[in-house]
């Protein structure tokens, strides 16, 4: 009996020490996400040794309170072992984390549900499937609480943003669904009723760009910050997405990556477009130089944040303010 009893404590012990932490502003009001992107990590590869310093630096340095992956994390065979050298660094820190699909990542004998069901299992993921019924695996919310009460401080959405477009006569990459875009207007109207009418401050991760990259692009060329030197990989069509975050009133910034030799952040129609920086070492093309993540800091009760691009080696690249750094002087 004593030996059960023993038993049991240890295993109580083990579960509260896997369960996640929620997700709170600190006590200085501030709340820190690292993006590592496109990590493209191949197990025993010398030139992925480097995504993996960049990894562990940047946590040892930043000490973030979440971070997120933005997809195409793996790019090699075994898929398992390769998720287990890019995630447990996090993982063993104690540090929540969230995960979103590439394009490439379940081209390697795993379907996307079959990796969430692995992922989901490790200490601290924050990541989930979500509804079924919503196209791809892993459009899921979650919620970032004021540190002086257990209210919501502000909240990031998440997003599948699928591989390539399955339309019969469209070549190039895939889209948001309609299904997703209305999924996100009713969670966002729900909680924007829940605060008074009053949207949170909100952020959106997914992995490949909006058709309005290229369109703020066009229109706004010099006053991005940030390397802007490859054509955008966006979905072919355009849903609406968007235009749902614009008149939903709550996201301020989205960020993705699949353009490894972009960085850069602009502003359009009040919300900041931003790519992370490519995070991965030579397994796939980059020409950028050193690989690093974007560093994203949320302000509690303020409708504002911070964010940089951070590379390997301690270096901080252009630092921009949301909304002053673009606002009309």
């Amino acid at each position: 009996m004593r030996c059960l009893s023993i038993i049991f404590f240890l295993s109580c012990a083990f579960l509260m020490q896997a369960q996640p932490k929620a997700l709170r502003f600190n006590e200085n009001g501030d709340f820190k996400i690292v993006q590592f992107t496109d990590v493209h990590y191949k197990k025993l590869s010398k030139e992925s040794a480097v995504a993996l310093e960049l990894i562990n630096e940047v946590l040892e340095t930043e000490k973030p309170d979440l971070v997120v992956f933005t997809g195409d994390v793996i790019w090699a065979k075994p898929v398992k072992e390769g998720l287990d050298d890019v995630f447990d660094p996090v993982a063993k820190r104690g540090i929540p984390w969230a995960y979103v699909f590439g394009n490439h990542d379940d081209e390697f004998a795993m379907s996307r549900q079959e990796i969430m069901d692995y992922v989901v299992q490790k200490p601290h993921c924050l990541a989930r499937a979500g509804d079924k019924s919503l196209k791809g695996v892993g459009n899921y919310i979650l919620e970032v609480r004021n540190n002086g009460n257990d209210s919501i401080g502000g909240l990031l959405y998440f997003f599948d943003s699928g591989a390539y477009s399955q339309v019969k006569g469209i070549k190039g990459y895939d889209w948001f669904d309609y299904g997703q875009i209305d999924w996100y207007r009713a969670e966002s109207a729900a909680y924007t009723k829940e605060n008074k009418g009053k949207p949170y401050p909100a952020l959106a991760f997914f992995h490949i760009p909006l058709a309005e990259y290229p369109i703020m692009k066009a229109a706004k060329y010099d006053e991005l910050i940030g390397s802007k030197d490859e054509k955008e990989c966006n979905g072919v069509l355009n849903t609406g997405m968007f235009s749902a975050m614009r008149q939903a009133g709550d996201v301020m910034g989205t960020f993705v990556g699949h353009d490894h030799d972009n960085d850069y952040i602009g502003e359009y129609h009040g919300i900041y477009l931003a790519y992370g920086r490519y995070s991965g070492g030579k397994t796939v093309y980059n020409n950028l130089g050193k690989n690093g993540c974007r560093v994203i800091e949320l302000k509690e009760g303020q409708r504002e944040f911070s964010t940089y691009i951070r590379l390997l080696g301690g270096d901080i690249l252009y630092p921009v303010k949301y909304p002053e750094t673009f606002e009309k002087k």
